[in-house]
């Protein structure tokens, strides 16, 4: 009975560990560069910038700059206390986000779909 018990246990645990690795290679595989920058602030859309066009852009009436170079962007400099928006780094695939909360300013990168569904949510 408890070689039963012990090679179910091992199935068991090879099935999961091989759908853990499956949706990993998945969600690595799927992703997807993104074509442009969606700009909200106060959950309306103020601007929409070409990932293809380097530029500096001034958010929120100077709250936050947006950088974009090289295909990725970033916001490079903000008024809030604690900076972790300018902390977030480079993005640049489809459903990456910066979030500037005590500034309300959300910028998320898009693709060619952008009729409101995304894979992320």
């Amino acid at each position: 009975m408890k070689i039963i018990r012990h090679r179910c246990d091992i199935i068991l645990i090879a099935s999961l560990l091989f759908v853990s690795l499956a949706s990993v290679l998945a969600l690595f595989l799927l992703r997807e560069e993104g074509k442009s920058i969606k700009v909200e602030v106060d959950g309306k859309t103020v601007a929409i910038y070409s990932l293809d066009v380097d530029g500096e852009y001034i958010l929120n009436g100077g709250t936050n700059t947006l950088t974009i170079k090289d295909g990725k962007a970033y916001i490079r400099d903000a008024t809030c206390p604690d900076k972790t928006c300018v902390k977030t780094g480079r993005i640049s695939l489809v459903g990456e986000c910066a979030v500037c909360l005590p500034n309300r300013v959300y910028v998320s990168v898009i693709g060619d779909h952008t009729d409101g569904v995304d894979l992320v949510s």
